[in-house]
């Protein structure tokens, strides 16, 4: 993830931010009231049984039969403009132009002790390649950043899982903007199908504010592959809700309804407002495998650039607390960096090898 996403706080449209990402070609910013004044659920929710046993899967079920907290990666985009990656330049094109940037920053999070690193695909979509002519290119930047991961985890001796990551695709769903819902869903089975085809162990479908999207990517990753796991989070950044008005209660309701394997927050503007986030979620669907991945504090605008002032030990203090609050899955958004999962892993003490 990429940026900086304070509600109200100045967003230039040529900065890649977490709010700018998803209003672009979008027509504005104004989220729909429906989702907030529905009545919050209230009963438990039942978490889906996991996949049936297969190659496809297994190592997600190893991951999790080993107990206790899983840490997750950091920012890639954060890594990567300090590489030199310019603001409103796609990072995927890196994948190719820049393997050996992309490599090294996937193994500053494994060295750290992430047990889920995702892959630099997060725009990697038509619709957004389209921005930058390379929608042609979908199948090889997405195929490509998979098989660059994959070669990272394997030299760090194969215990973490490659997870393909889908972001969202810039635009509104019918009827308040122009993307369809099967056009939507065959956008995100051809970004699925390449990260599959390049060997992910897991989809990572993230930073989404609106359910009918977040569907219809679980929808695309499932016509992909039926039983390949999928971690489905969402960002809450305005007052407790997403952009679009969902509440963390319709959220874990729709997400497992939908199939998603584990569920949950990230980006946004920082630990304490994804804390009561993963805590209703916990309440309404106790079962289910949660995941925290907040951005590095809130976000400040410094000469174009994103700044996040959240320490690697506010981060590490953070972890504890979205444990404790019911979460499994732990890492971090914008703003982190390798230093930051590493003093997460030592205060979660999570295992680097399993």
């Amino acid at each position: 993830m990429i940026g900086i996403g304070a509600p109200g706080y100045p967003q230039p449209m040529d900065v890649d931010t977490p709010r700018n990402r998803g209003l672009r070609h979008r027509g504005g910013n104004a989220a729909p009231q429906g989702d907030r004044d529905a009545a919050p659920a209230t009963t438990a929710i039942v978490a889906p049984p996991p996949p049936a046993a297969g190659r496809v899967n297994e190592r997600w079920r190893a991951l999790l039969a080993e107990g206790g907290p899983i840490l997750a990666d950091g920012a890639m985009g954060t890594m990567l403009f300090a590489a030199g990656l310019q603001f409103g330049d796609p990072p995927e094109a890196w994948n190719v132009s820049n393997s050996e940037v992309v490599r090294r920053v996937h193994r500053g999070y494994l060295d750290a002790g992430s047990r889920i690193v995702m892959t630099n695909t997060f725009g990697g979509n038509r619709l957004r390649l389209r921005l930058h002519g390379l929608d042609p290119r979908v199948t090889e930047l997405n195929r490509t950043a998979a098989i660059l991961l994959r070669a990272e985890v394997d030299a760090a001796g194969g215990h973490a899982l490659v997870a393909g990551d889908i972001g969202p695709t810039g635009e509104i769903m019918a009827p308040l903007g122009t993307l369809d819902e099967d056009e939507a869903v065959d956008v995100f089975a051809e970004q699925a199908a390449a990260l599959i085809a390049g060997g992910v162990d897991l989809i990572w479908i993230e930073t989404m504010s609106h359910l009918s999207e977040i569907g219809a990517a679980i929808r695309g990753a499932r016509r992909a592959s039926a039983g390949i796991p999928i971690i489905a989070t969402m960002t809450f950044d305005t007052r407790g809700y997403t952009m679009m008005g969902v509440s963390p209660e319709q959220a874990a309701r729709s997400l497992l309804e939908a199939g998603a394997d584990a569920i949950g927050g990230n980006c946004g503007n920082g630990p304490d407002e994804l804390l009561p986030v993963i805590a209703k979620m916990h309440a309404v669907a106790p079962d289910a495998i949660l995941v925290a991945k907040s951005n590095a504090g809130m976000p400040e605008l410094v000469d174009m650039r994103a700044v996040y002032k959240a320490d690697p030990a506010t981060m590490a203090e953070a972890g504890l607390g979205f444990q404790g609050a019911g979460a499994r899955i732990i890492g971090a958004c914008c703003g982190s960096t390798p230093a930051h999962l590493a003093a997460m892993a030592e205060t979660l003490r999570v295992s680097h090898s399993g």
